[in-house]
């Protein structure tokens, strides 16, 4: 009897021991379900499920349960979705803004990105954004997950010198550059005013919101309990409209993480966002984006947005003329932050301004006159900045390539430039003397689109096929002959260094 009793209590403790661990799993899973209320990571969005294959069932109390994170952390690459905690900071259609999020438990260096997509400027181009690219105004359709490549990519043979660091992926649904900070009063309307003053007026007031600017404030605030405040390095990165962002914004952050007691050193990745002004004249009361400059297209958002540049930039120029702000080159000379500029010398999206497209119908002999120039212009434009990587090359946006890593100028690679400049700029910082032959200014000297051996193929839109240059400009109607760009001529020809590769 004595041992039947012994062994119905074991029983018993067993049985007890099993409902605590079944009530402890399914704590955790509830704890999933509601992250979104306590901790911001869902919002409005539809509960987590899984997010990977891969990913564990950890709770998150324990040592066990961080232990399990972190290794959770090693068997993903993707990032996660996370909605703002201030839900007054909102996307265009006034959804829900985010970021997605990819930690590497341990380190201290920060890398936030800025996607790219340019701008609307008023009530038509912005619904005609909202119905065509609707991603870019919204978060309505925004997956749970997110996997980065190229510097987003947490893969060390895709991305040497960042993949160990906290990426942060901020998508873009405010339509402002980054500048935006808040709803615009709609102004009252006028007693007795004709039809065509009513339209007008009713063209720049609309019922959409731009908040770009306070979107990356508000990212930063909720990755304080993610540990930036003991970053040592943030880097602010962006592609495009997203780089322009960056040069809008990182003297705001740098100034807000200060305020949060970081010690960071806040540095600017620019790719693709050094744009130059047109050359067309157009009419400055553009309808559509396409139709519109870009400094029109600025002008006109800027009052629309409530849009902000830097201070120092915006005292050199009178009320009314901070649209100049946006210009990298005229930016450049006022921000104190460190910057790297990554910008092909012939960008497609700057030819586009122009209605050049590479690929396209047709192309005339002053188009592709345009074309040389740009390259001689970007390239003077960036005479001045300290960090620089500009191949010649027709293309736009390199940072998320997979194969980014691929381009060189002089035998140097981008990700090369990336760690000769950290490193320099790591050296100044310790008080030490920079290391030599680790070269970060590099621009092409080789003066014409594709000069470069290492640039990306250009494609036939119409079949799709890879193209040299020269054969582009056949397709595109030109007489190479008459552009003293003769393939059978002398071995110091423009055409046979194009072939070549300069």
């Amino acid at each position: 009897m004595k041992i039947l009793g012994q062994i119905a209590f074991l029983l018993l403790l067993g049985g007890i021991w099993c409902q605590n661990n079944r009530n402890a799993k399914a704590s955790g899973k509830s704890t999933k379900r509601s992250g979104g209320n306590q901790g911001g990571d869902v919002g409005q969005s539809p509960p987590v499920v899984e997010l990977t294959p891969g990913s564990t069932g950890a709770t998150e109390t324990g040592r066990e349960s961080a232990a399990g994170a972190r290794a959770a952390g090693q068997q993903t690459n993707d990032m996660r979705l996370h909605f703002l905690k201030n839900t007054k900071v909102t996307c265009n259609d006034g959804t829900a803004a985010g970021f997605y999020l990819k930690e590497f438990r341990g380190s201290r260096r920060w890398l936030l990105f800025l996607e790219g997509g340019w701008c609307c400027h008023s009530r038509e181009s912005c619904d005609s954004r909202y119905q065509n690219i609707p991603r870019l105004m919204s978060s309505s359709g925004w997956p749970q997950t997110k996997r980065g490549t190229g510097l987003l990519s947490s893969q060390a043979e895709e991305n040497s010198h960042w993949h160990n660091a906290n990426i942060v992926f901020i998508p873009y649904c405010s339509s402002d550059v980054w500048s935006g900070t808040g709803p615009t009063p709609t102004p009252p309307p006028r007693p007795r005013q004709g039809r065509e003053k009513e339209k007008e007026q009713n063209a720049n007031t609309t019922e959409y919101t731009f908040m770009g600017s306070l979107i990356i404030r508000e990212v930063i605030k909720d990755l304080i309990p993610k540990g930036i405040k003991l970053a040592k390095v943030v880097m602010l990165s962006g592609t495009s409209a997203g780089g322009t962002g960056v040069l809008l914004n990182i003297e705001r952050v740098a100034s807000q993480l200060e305020q949060l007691g970081a010690e960071a050193q806040v540095r600017g990745l620019v790719d693709s966002g050094w744009f130059l002004e047109s050359k067309q004249q157009r009419s400055p009361n553009c309808p559509e984006t396409v139709s519109c400059s870009p400094e029109d297209a600025i002008k006109i958002g800027l009052r629309l947005w409530n849009g902000v540049v830097p201070d120092r930039c915006r005292q050199l120029y009178k009320r009314g003329e901070e649209w100049q702000c946006f210009f990298g080159h005229k930016l450049y000379s006022t921000l104190t932050s460190p910057l790297f500029v990554v910008q092909w010398l012939f960008d497609e999206e700057q030819l586009r301004v122009e209605n050049i497209y590479m690929g396209g119908q047709s192309l005339s002999e002053q188009q592709w006159q345009y074309i040389q120039n740009l390259g001689r212009e970007l390239t003077t434009s960036l005479r001045d900045v300290t960090a620089v990587f500009a191949p010649s090359c027709l293309s736009h946006t390199v940072l998320t390539r997979s194969n980014w890593m691929t381009f060189q100028i002089r035998g140097t690679s981008l990700p090369r430039a990336l760690h000769c400049w950290d490193r320099s700029l790591e050296a100044t910082r310790n008080n030490r003397t920079p290391a030599k032959g680790c070269p970060f200014h590099l621009v092409d000297t080789c003066q014409w689109p594709q000069c470069n051996p290492t640039c990306p193929a250009l494609v036939d839109q119409a079949t799709q096929q890879e193209l040299t240059l020269l054969q582009m400009l056949v397709a595109l109607g030109l007489d190479l002959q008459r552009l003293g760009l003769d393939p059978q001529g002398d071995a110091d020809s423009p055409a046979t260094m194009v072939i070549n590769g300069g």
